[in-house]
């Protein structure tokens, strides 16, 4: 259920001076959310980090949280993946989605032929990518997530466009 599915939304990047603070890299439009979500979550669902005060930093929160108490303690967790429940979020607005929501959406060339399920969303630094798990089983494939490649998106019905990258040149202009 979507609602029940965790949100990765920062990453423990290490202790930040010598009095406990720990530094978050987020990954939320506005980095300051991670205090309003306040309770972040491991990837299993347990309690990861209890946020009780924070501050902007050049990638995401610098701040204090109830289950560190020194440096030491901060650095300890370096690497740790902080999640929130889907349902945290607030709704998108029409014409909005989140990444999270292509997840497990089947991918459709053109004629309908459904070539696999979208594993995961990645982005190595360039752009975002759909990771494509094919129908007929056999390794992933990545799918650049831009117009061409994904010219339409149909979330409530589960099913995206997908025109491979070898075929979107050979696509008629618009």
């Amino acid at each position: 259920m979507a609602q029940d599915k965790l949100i990765l939304v920062g990453q423990v990047v290490g202790g930040f001076g010598v009095r406990g603070e720990v530094r978050v890299t987020a990954y939320t439009a506005d980095p300051m959310a991670l205090l309003a979500y306040r309770d972040l979550l491991r990837a299993d669902g347990s309690a990861g980090l209890t946020l009780t005060s924070a501050r902007p930093d050049k990638n995401g929160v610098v701040g204090r949280a109830k289950e560190i108490a020194t440096k030491e303690q901060a650095d300890a967790m370096r690497g740790l993946k902080l999640f929130i429940p889907r349902d945290r979020l607030p709704e998108p607005d029409e014409d909005e989605f989140y990444l999270t929501d292509l997840i497990g959406l089947q991918a459709r060339d053109p004629e309908g032929v459904v070539l696999g399920a979208v594993k995961s969303v990645q982005n190595f630094g360039a752009s975002d990518m759909l990771e494509i798990a094919p129908a007929a089983g056999g390794p992933t494939w990545y799918l650049p997530f831009t117009r061409d490649a994904v010219p339409e998106l149909h979330i409530t019905d589960g099913w995206v466009l997908a025109v491979r990258p070898n075929e979107v040149g050979e696509r008629e202009p618009d």
